[in-house]
């Protein structure tokens, strides 16, 4: 018998995204409040005392009456490990943030089917959203200024 057959289908939680996408937005709007009126960015540093983890960048790509586009990505990270990267859609009017775009994936489906060509797993959008709010709460709660102020 099919592994396939035996597995429920998934079904996409869509309180849980939302949640998900209105908290991302309250974190996007502590970090980049003024990403409505220029096409700003932002960098926000991580590090471990004197040693730099990592850099979170903030870049407007698009920015429109409603809609925002982010590009939220990992600078400086270890040799070994993949920078992540994403796409994000800020939608002002619903007060929500989702995830569009990941890596080499430009649009996101809310299913897909498993097994597939492209390894996605059947729920990665929502995956991608929990993971945005994990490391945007992580940058908020231990991220600094990456360049020292000056008094």
């Amino acid at each position: 018998m099919d592994v396939n057959l035996l597995r429920d289908r998934y079904r996409v939680d869509l309180i849980g995204l939302q949640a998900a996408c209105e908290a991302n937005y309250a974190r996007l709007m502590s970090l980049l409040p003024q990403m409505r009126e220029v096409r700003g960015s932002r960098r926000v540093a991580l590090s471990q005392g004197e040693r730099l983890l990592g850099v979170l960048a903030l870049e407007v790509v698009e920015a429109c009456p409603y809609t925002t586009t982010l590009q939220v990505r990992q600078e400086y990270s270890l040799p070994w490990l993949p920078s992540p990267q994403l796409e994000v859609r800020v939608y002002h009017d619903a007060r929500m943030a989702e995830v569009v775009g990941a890596e080499n994936a430009r649009r996101l489906r809310s299913v897909y089917p498993y097994p597939n060509a492209d390894m996605h797993q059947p729920d990665e959008k929502s995956q991608l959203n929990l993971f945005l709010g994990e490391w945007l709460s992580h940058c908020l709660a231990c991220g600094h200024e990456l360049e020292p102020v000056v008094l």
